[in-house]
């Protein structure tokens, strides 16, 4: 009987103390420094050079995407409707795909739709390893104007969620 009370005990001290872990934590997470766009060039569509350095002072939506990738091309006019919505408050959209969609789909379905925002290939993956290690399509993350990451989604995104924090973002500069 003595030996499963100091199990017992021995038990409830270890779950405390792993509580406290978990919870010194989130405590710590919440209070690091976000991440912030990672220095990177990079060419658009249409030949125009830029940098990541550009998106600051704005928000921004990155989106990585492949016209292989069904859900992405299903919210594709969302992403259109979202853009068109913010643009003139300062809010910008970069679609860029993925490194194994071939350059000639990428550059059919931007004409073909007409995408009114920014677009460019990931052609050697380096830009898609320096925002997370992106492998899944769609990945979205949003940027706020000071250039930090507040924002990551894999899969479909909830877009009026995201309108929301758009709005939230946009309002707060």
């Amino acid at each position: 009987m003595m030996v499963s009370s100091l199990k017992r005990k021995a038990l409830i001290a270890v779950c405390a103390s792993s509580a406290a872990a978990v919870i010194a934590y989130g405590l710590l997470r919440s209070v690091a420094a976000p991440d912030v766009i990672p220095p990177a060039a990079y060419t658009l569509l249409n030949g125009t050079p830029a940098h990541t350095a550009q998106l600051t002072g704005r928000v921004v939506l990155v989106n990585f995407w492949a016209t292989s990738c069904a859900v992405c091309l299903q919210e594709m006019p969302d992403l259109v409707a979202t853009h068109a919505r913010f643009k003139a408050r300062g809010f910008e959209t970069l679609a860029i795909a993925m490194s194994y969609d071939p350059p000639i789909n990428v550059v059919r379905y931007t004409e073909a739709n007409a995408l009114p925002f920014q677009v460019a290939i990931d052609h050697d993956g380096g830009l898609a390893d320096r925002f997370g290690k992106v492998a899944a399509t769609p990945t979205s993350v949003l940027i706020n104007q000071r250039g930090e990451i507040v924002e990551r989604h894999v899969g479909r995104l909830d877009f009026a969620a995201l309108n929301a924090s758009i709005e939230r973002l946009l309002s707060a500069h």
